[in-house]
């Protein structure tokens, strides 16, 4: 474990005010964390009383080509009408900022809670909502972003978890043969660069704001080329066939208020899944010298952890050998 103090632990809150005042705002209070782990996240108020949310973006994790497409596909959502905050930009345009070796944006704070999943009438309205970022999504490609690849994704995750000292020598055999079987079993399902479109990517309940039928989507900085599915299926979250079937329709008649869903992409739902498992694990694997995550996750140093990763990686095996069919 390196010796030299993470990036972020310099982050104090008088380096946040100082960041934001260089743009120009004056801040009476202090920045409140928010609840945020690959970047650093702070709520601020200016003197005007409104209420910014100030995002560090994580050094190395993206280029400044990266983050301008996701600042860029937020401000042509934004000028569709879609609901969705749009990074503040100063005179010159600029919405990607410095101070200090980081790069950081601001963002206006939108209000709201998060969706009931089990709501027909939030559903339909999420729906609207993804529908609508969507039918702006396909009208271009990113240049810079990465595309969701089945492929590359399950290699590097597993190679990521595989490479540190985790596992003991049962678990990294048990981890190492799933791993396979699933890699095997997903390798049917990749999907071709015509069926991806710039998508969200991390489309749950803590990245949509709202209330009653308008919502918000937030937290754009995992988007990328996906299929259209990808923003919909972390909603289907009801334990009952039947109830995420209602889940998924109410969801779909939404959606297609602003463009069609392609029914034949439900059948990523499980190995969407099944990467989104793997990928946390690596993750978590990956950011572990990062202070904030031994305090946030420290069940991660526990075998029970592990052990509970792999039954949920062999109850996936078994999901994805029935082939699960989505109706809609």
């Amino acid at each position: 474990m390196s010796h030299h103090p993470h990036p972020f632990a310099l982050l104090d809150p008088a380096r946040v005010v100082a960041a934001v005042e260089s743009l120009g705002f004056w801040l009476p209070g202090e920045p409140f964390a928010l609840n945020s782990y690959e970047n650093r996240v702070f709520l601020v108020h200016d003197e005007e009383r409104r209420r910014w949310v100030v995002k560090f973006y994580r050094p190395a994790r993206w280029t400044d080509a990266q983050i301008q497409e996701e600042h860029d596909f937020l401000a042509e959502l934004a000028a569709a009408g879609v609901a969705v905050a749009a990074p503040w930009r100063d005179a010159r345009e600029v919405s990607l900022h410095r101070a200090e070796g980081f790069r950081f944006a601001v963002f206006p704070q939108l209000p709201g809670q998060a969706p009931e999943l089990e709501n027909p009438v939030h559903l339909f309205a999420l729906g609207e909502l993804i529908g609508a970022v969507h039918a702006v999504g396909a009208q271009r490609a990113f240049a810079q972003r990465r595309a969701l690849d089945l492929d590359v994704m399950v290699r590097e995750a597993t190679e990521q978890v595989l490479a540190s000292g985790w596992l003991d020598r049962r678990q990294r055999e048990v981890y190492a043969r799933l791993t396979a079987a699933l890699h095997r079993q997903l390798e049917p399902h990749a999907w071709t660069s015509r069926q991806a479109i710039r998508v969200q990517g991390d489309c749950h309940i803590g990245n949509i704001l709202g209330r009653d039928e308008h919502f918000a989507l937030v937290d754009f900085d995992d988007a990328v080329m996906a299929p259209a599915v990808q923003d919909v299926w972390m909603l289907l979250t009801a334990q009952e066939a039947g109830e995420r079937q209602m889940q998924l329709s109410e969801v779909i008649e939404g959606y297609e208020q602003h463009r069609d869903f392609d029914r034949k992409e439900l059948v990523l739902v499980e190995p969407l899944r099944t990467l989104r498992l793997l990928r946390h694990s690596a993750w978590l694997v990956a950011r572990w010298e990062d202070p904030a995550f031994p305090v946030a996750f420290p069940w991660l140093a526990d075998a029970g952890y592990w052990d509970g990763h792999l039954r949920e990686l062999e109850q996936q095996r078994q999901l994805l050998e029935r082939s699960p069919r989505w109706l809609a």
